[in-house]
């Protein structure tokens, strides 16, 4: 099972959907409200792909997107971030993929992609 995170600020409604249904088929998720958990599915390479959208995420402005399955359509965080801030054009950040879970979190490095370019930094 392969997992992408990446994190979209200020996301507007059907943001997501409108981009993805360019990489996947068989689309089924409704984010035309983007104010609370969605839940939603895909097809990648004929394998099932569960999609969830979560606010809130690192304070009120950022919305997690999660993407699982057996292969997505890109090979990492900051290749999904990539896709991502093109299509949607706002911040789009991920993890560096070097973490691990329980090591310390505040010196922790995200990738930033907006305006500005590419960009390792600390979350807040």
């Amino acid at each position: 099972m392969q997992d992408l995170e990446i994190y979209i600020r200020d996301l507007e409604p059907g943001a997501v959907s409108g981009w993805l249904e360019n990489h996947v088929d068989q689309l089924e998720l409704n984010d035309s409200d983007v104010a609370s958990v969605i839940k939603g599915f895909a097809r990648y390479e004929g394998d099932r792909v569960r999609i969830s959208l979560y606010p809130g995420a690192f304070g009120k402005r950022f919305t997690s997107l999660v993407i699982e399955g057996p292969r997505v359509p890109w090979n990492s965080d900051l290749d999904c971030a990539r896709s991502a801030w093109r299509a949607m054009d706002t911040e789009i950040r991920c993890s560096p993929g070097d973490w691990k879970e329980g090591e310390p979190v505040e010196d922790e490095k995200w990738w930033r992609l907006d305006h500005r370019g590419e960009q390792q930094v600390v979350w807040n």
